[in-house]
């Protein structure tokens, strides 16, 4: 499996090199670019406006083609076993698509309504769930639980991801940065299945690609669609891996960051005081002085350093 897997890493790199820029191009055309929400660092609107959002439509169809061309290449892979891979990134990627949209033709940085957002999240993540659970769901390998409280584990769990990518997305590369550390995490420690293989093999290239674009000074973002499709992704290749207990470390930093918006709005309106300057975290150091560089580098580091610390964890606990 290590030269297919290479092969599609290959395939799926260069089509985003290659794509991205065409879309970037026809992005800058159409129009469709950052606009800075109020809410954020005022310096934002020099830094980041203008700069083409939706640079996440690329990664559908780069990651469909390459694990579809990764299917002949190997005759180990089960088009049935992608399928159940590729169908919620997909169906999640459309409700950002929704939200971005809703965003360039108002020329606003508001989208859908939280509530909106909420219950389409919940709409696509059910019946994928119910789909993939099997009767008795492995929530620990000593641990089984029903199949309806797994459908119930895995909606709380996509949709509160497809939230926490979407928030860490705010600085040039940390959120592309931590998902390709997260796929490493996913190669190591659930790439048996040669399924899972293609696929993380697939969103590995996407993500370098991707990079090279949005690496600081970044000229593009991946916008709702990108942080969607692969919270949608990060969650399916645990759930059908057999392992869902393992997106909890490879999602450490996004938890991280949704955690500190929570707390943040908890101390506001019960307390009246803030515990960071501004939410979500990354946003906080920024505020203190940090450059963006420094922020993005040192979170990278926090969320390998984080991951190996729970897959540790967990390891000892299963062995």
């Amino acid at each position: 499996m290590y030269t297919e897997f290479v092969m599609v890493l290959a395939l799926s790199l260069f089509a985003e090199l290659f794509f991205q820029q065409i879309w970037i191009k026809e992005m800058h055309k159409l129009k469709i670019e950052q606009v800075t929400k109020l809410y954020g660092p005022s310096w934002h609107e020099k830094t980041k406006t203008g700069t083409p959002t939706m640079g996440g439509i690329i990664f559908v169809p780069v990651f469909l083609v390459s694990i579809y061309a990764g299917y002949f290449l190997t005759p180990y892979a089960e088009l049935s076993t992608l399928f159940k891979i590729a169908l919620y990134p997909v169906l999640a990627a459309a409700v950002g698509f929704f939200d971005d949209w809703i965003k360039y033709t108002r020329r606003s940085s508001d989208g859908l309504k939280s509530m909106e957002k909420l219950v389409l999240q919940i709409i696509v993540t059910i019946p994928w769930a119910m789909w993939v659970t099997p009767e008795s769901m492995l929530l620990f390998p000593t641990v089984s639980i029903s199949r309806y409280l797994g459908i119930g584990i895995i909606t709380f769990t996509g949709v509160g991801l497809q939230n926490a990518v979407n928030v860490t997305d705010g600085l040039d590369g940390l959120a592309a940065g931590s998902i390709l550390i997260s796929l490493m995490g996913a190669l190591s420690f659930l790439g048996g299945e040669p399924s899972v293989i293609l696929a993380i093999g697939s969103a590995t290239g996407i993500c370098m690609g991707f990079l090279w674009h949005n690496s600081c000074p970044a000229s593009v973002f991946m916008g709702d669609v990108g942080a969607h499709f692969f919270a949608g992704l990060l969650l399916s290749l645990c759930v059908v891996s057999g392992v869902f207990i393992f997106v909890i470390p490879i999602s450490f930093i996004f938890g991280l960051e949704i955690i500190s918006v929570a707390l943040q709005i908890i101390s506001i309106r019960f307390f009246n005081k803030k515990i960071f300057l501004m939410s979500p975290v990354h946003h906080h150091f920024e505020m203190l002085g940090w450059k963006e560089t420094q922020i993005v580098n040192r979170f990278w580091i926090v969320h390998a350093a984080g991951m190996l610390m729970l897959m540790s964890l967990l390891f000892l606990m299963i062995f």
